[in-house]
């Protein structure tokens, strides 16, 4: 049985991840758990708070879900769709009262399932495969992208949890 009081990353690895792929399963996994934790009674009416100027607790929750889903495509050598792009737009746009914690919550859940699926079946030969970034094409490689997916997801769990102190 698995101590669920571990971080991720000390709980084994993460069946049919690739072993070189593991740190990026754990640190998306790791991201949903502390989100869960942290926004457990985060009220829908602080959403759009921007205290001292900060990025509020919306956007990075957008933004989290849209950066993963944008370099997990590029990961796969594809460009970004039309939908893609109208939610890069949308996440600067606030307040959005359609949307809730737990609408947020769910689409970076379901968007880590996806990533966890897509590093299931990534080939580790593949990884130092060149993959062009944006409509320029900025030069970056699986890994490369992958790695980078998950360092930004905690690096802006960080802030969302720095904001949501100051909020509550």
């Amino acid at each position: 049985m698995v101590n669920q009081n571990l971080e991720v990353w000390q709980r084994g690895p993460v069946e049919d991840v690739p072993k070189l792929l593991q740190p990026v399963a754990h640190a998306l996994l790791q991201a949903r758990e502390e989100l869960s934790m942290l926004l457990k009674d985060f009220p829908d009416a602080l959403l759009w708070e921007k205290p001292a100027g900060i990025a509020s607790p919306g956007f990075h929750l957008q933004h989290l879900s849209g950066v993963l889903d944008r370099v997990f495509t590029y990961a796969r050598a594809e460009a970004l769709t039309t939908d893609q792009l109208g939610q890069l737009h949308a996440e600067d746009i606030s307040p959005q009262a359609d949307i809730t914690i737990n609408n947020l919550l769910n689409r970076f859940n379901q968007q880590v399932d996806k990533a966890i699926v897509q590093l299931k079946n990534t080939d580790e030969k593949t990884l130092t495969a060149f993959r062009g970034v944006g409509r320029k094409l900025l030069p970056s490689t699986v890994i490369g992208l992958l790695v980078h997916g998950a360092e930004h997801t905690m690096r802006h769990v960080g802030q969302l949890m720095v904001t949501v102190k100051i909020l509550m």
